[in-house]
């Protein structure tokens, strides 16, 4: 599902991109699990109850798989589908490519969908893009309450209780010793033969409102559980409990941390693309093996 079959304009596939917002404190991850109330699951079945095409997309590929309870607002997906014929009849109106009007099909998706999973927007983008190894950089937030009474109610299922107070400061010196390309083996859960290079571009933190912190990441991409052990060393630090100096350190020894913070206070906000006349040499970049210099 990563490249068209055939090229699209010739009766071939035409890629769709899809911008959705989900609340993830019900659902078992992104993936598709048999059994399991999945954000995946249930896009899926939405695309297959209204296809964009003749043929329902057999899958879709997705920029960032989410783990169980961690929430996003900007998550991008793709899909190929063959399209329809512009010249047959129907209730929608078909463009020349055979692609039926998106924002009603939006207006569709979200009548089948439950109201924790919406599908912000849909366009038709070239065969080129990749929503996973299209992406600059993915842009993730942590939010955290540091009141000794815990997370205001209403934020409860995307804010993290922290029963200490935090240093802001500290938390930004240690955190400014993790940038740059580094090999992350300490904040990945490890997967066979995957990489933990990346490139840290982004981690600080701002006390936004009294007793309420967010910790702003990005990078070219993450490893897994890498946002949250992250968060879970660096709130060690912030707390007083390790010296500014520790997390640093656990990335140069490369001794994998214990500290990894619960799903619920991270949401994927936004992912990065380049101008379509650079997805192919993006891409290509993407999947290449990566290597310290």
């Amino acid at each position: 599902m990563n490249e068209p079959v055939v090229p699209a304009g010739d009766g071939g596939l035409v890629r769709v991109r899809l911008d959705l917002s989900y609340d993830g404190t019900d659902f078992k991850g992104w993936a598709k699990q048999p059994g399991l109330r999945t954000v995946q699951g249930l896009v899926e079945d939405a695309l297959a109850k209204q296809p964009p095409g003749r043929e329902v997309p057999k899958s879709v590929v997705v920029a960032g798989r989410t783990d169980t309870g961690v929430h996003a607002t900007g998550q991008v997906l793709h899909f190929d589908v063959v399209p329809l014929d512009p010249d047959s009849p129907g209730r929608l109106s078909v463009d020349e490519r055979g692609i039926p009007d998106l924002t009603r099909m939006v207006h569709r998706w979200n009548r089948i969908l439950p109201p924790d999973v919406r599908v912000l927007g849909a366009q038709v983008v070239p065969p080129e893009f990749d929503a996973r190894f299209s992406a600059l950089r993915r842009h993730y937030r942590y939010q955290v309450s540091d009141a000794p009474w815990g997370a205001d109610p209403l934020r409860r299922k995307d804010t993290l209780a922290w029963n200490r107070p935090l240093d802001v400061d500290a938390l930004n010196d240690a955190s400014r010793e993790l940038l740059g390309l580094n090999d992350f083996a300490a904040y990945c859960k490890p997967r066979e033969g995957a990489t933990t290079i990346r490139e840290l571009q982004r981690f600080t933190w701002t006390r936004v409102e009294d007793n309420f912190i967010v910790a702003d990441v990005s990078a070219d991409a993450f490893c897994h559980s890498m946002v949250r052990s992250l968060v879970g060393t660096l709130l060690m630090t912030g707390d007083g409990r390790r010296p500014d100096s520790f997390p640093a350190d656990l990335l140069a020894a490369q001794t994998r941390t214990t500290a990894v913070a619960p799903p619920h206070g991270l949401t994927l906000r936004a992912i990065d693309y380049p101008p379509n006349a650079e997805l192919a040499a993006r891409k290509h970049q993407t999947r290449a093996t990566r290597t310290l210099p």
